[in-house]
Formats: structure tokens, sequence, C-alpha cells
């Protein structure tokens, strides 16, 4: 696969994956795009949090590409298309971090909601990111769908890259934190709590070191 460098935020647009409808002011996708294309690297805000984490080996971390609507291919059925895929780097590793913008969308369905019309593709797919998230015999009804399979990209990408960390990092630009609930209750199932501007992790799953975090931020 050959990636076109972006010049600018509008050469985001052309790989969403419904342009016309999400490429909007107001709406996660232009302002993820307009932050990070100005910042020519890693967004103040989000350096910001990085810089004042517990988590050591993650403070001085760098942007060495990223690549927008990174999709990760899933077993029967659509691939998840990740916001951002950013392959970063601190002075001892390099990982994938899968960056989620939001404002006021959703995390998508409950995964109750989603199994309504449980499917035999379906079936598999969920099996298949329970194991890989170790989640398997946990009850997940009330957990967002999408970050599930955001969470399962980024572990997916670390294995593709023999790398041994990944991350999902939320960058909302929700002045009401819209869907940090739904967040936070996703993360308890780690037995961690969830905090805003802030990374919180690891946690080992499939053999890759995962971390979360959310940025609250401003376009």
């Amino acid at each position: 696969m050959i990636y076109i460098q972006t010049k600018s935020k509008e050469d985001w647009k052309q790989f969403l994956a419904e342009p016309d409808k999400q490429w909007k002011d107001g709406y996660s996708a232009k302002s993820l795009a307009t932050c990070w294309q100005g910042a020519n690297g890693i967004p103040k805000k989000v350096k910001q949090v990085f810089a004042n984490t517990h988590c050591i080996e993650l403070k001085d971390v760098e942007m060495l590409f990223g690549i927008p609507e990174y999709k990760v291919v899933l077993p029967r059925g659509r691939a998840s298309q990740n916001d951002l895929f950013v392959l970063a780097r601190t002075n001892k590793e390099i990982f994938p971090i899968m960056v989620e913008g939001k404002v006021n969308e959703s995390f998508g369905p409950l995964v109750g909601e989603w199994i309504i019309k449980m499917s035999d593709g379906k079936k598999e797919r969920l099996e298949y990111l329970c194991k890989l998230l170790n989640l398997t015999n946990r009850n997940i009804d009330n957990i967002r769908y999408q970050l599930l399979h955001r969470t399962a990209s980024a572990i997916i990408t670390a294995n593709k890259y023999h790398c041994n960390t990944a991350m999902l990092l939320i960058h909302s630009f929700s002045p009401l934190n819209k869907s940090f609930k739904d967040y936070s209750d996703f993360i308890n199932l780690y037995n961690l709590e969830a905090q805003l501007d802030g990374i919180i992790g690891p946690v080992i799953l499939n053999g890759v070191r995962v971390y979360w975090g959310w940025v609250k931020d401003e376009v």
C-alpha cells in the first residue's frame, strides 16, 4: 500500500465513508483533521497530556507519521475504519496509536443492541473481539461496540508491526465531554478508572501493553 502525503485538511475528506455527511463544521472528522493537520505532528493539547502522564514510558512521545481513515480488517464484515492511525515513538520503542475523534457522536450502538439480530457473521466477529480483548464470558451488553473494535485495531496493528505497545486515544472536542461515560464503562471492564485529559494502563492483551487516553480539546 502506498500513501500520498496530505497538504491540507481538505485532503482528509476523500477518505471518509460518507464525505458529504461527515465533513461538516462541528463534526468530529473535520475537527480532527483541522487539529492534526494544522499541528504538523502531535497537537499541543495531546502532547501536554502525554507530558503529564504517570506512564513514564510514554512521556516523550513523537509522531513519525499518520494515516487518516485507516482500515483494520476484522473477521466477517466491514473493516474498522479508524479516524487516524499514528505511528509514534518514544526513546525506547515505536507503537501505534489509534485516534478516535468525537464531538457529539456516540461510540456506536451498545453491544446488546448490535447483537439483537445475531447472524453467524456477527457471532464470529464478536467472539473474535472478546477473545482478543480478554472479555470472553463477560457481560458487555451495555458497552459501546465501537470501543471494542477500535481497541482491537490498535492491538492488531501492534501485532502486525511487531510492537509491544498500543494505544486507543479519544480526541474529544465536546465541551460537555459527551460519551465519556461510555468510555468509562468500557475502561471499568479492566478495573481501571477513566480520566479526563489522562492516559491509563497498561493492560496486557494478546501480548501487547495496551493504553487508553482521553484528551479534551478545542478546534
